[in-house]
């Protein structure tokens, strides 16, 4: 009888992060999904080169599909290999479903994935936001606060 393996064992963590998301769009709402994967995607995962920076997520007879998502072949797999950038399931109960396919019909918002990881139980899970893109002049006001805030913790630091 094989060993169960500790929780400590497990690769948990983060696989891949949005960074952009959050300067290029307004995060509204957030939703954890599972998603279905094939082992080669699995093992893939756990060495941790996926990329999520261009995909999104769209809801399409009755399902809800991540798209553009790259994870790269798994080189041990040889012929039984996954295609990198396929459309994968994204699984969510049919009540966040119809919030999610309302919110994007309705509103015009996009769903988009923020972070991509491995729960406490080594499961892959993927962390969706519901988003509406800033404008230019948006974008710039934030990164002014940035360096506003930023340089008024200096000048408090200095004084002190």
């Amino acid at each position: 009888m094989a060993a169960k393996k500790k929780k400590s064992e497990i690769n948990t963590g983060l696989i891949a992060d949005n960074r952009k998301a959050r300067y290029d769009y307004e995060i509204l709402d957030t939703l954890e999904a599972g998603i279905m994967l094939v082992g080669t995607e699995v093992k893939s995962l756990r060495i941790g080169k996926a990329q999520i920076t261009e995909s999104y997520a769209s809801p399409e007879n009755g399902e809800l599909w991540l798209i553009n998502a790259f994870i790269p072949e798994y080189v041990q797999a040889n012929r039984f290999n996954h295609q990198e950038k396929r459309h994968r399931k994204l699984l969510v109960s049919k009540k966040e479903l119809a919030k999610l396919s309302q919110a994007v019909e309705r509103n015009g918002n996009t769903i988009i994935p923020l972070k991509f990881y491995f729960n406490d139980r080594g499961m892959a899970k993927v962390l969706l936001g519901i988003a509406k893109g800033k404008k230019g002049y948006d974008k710039r006001a934030v990164e002014k606060q940035r360096d506003w805030n930023r340089e008024k913790s200096r000048l408090m630091k200095t004084n002190y």
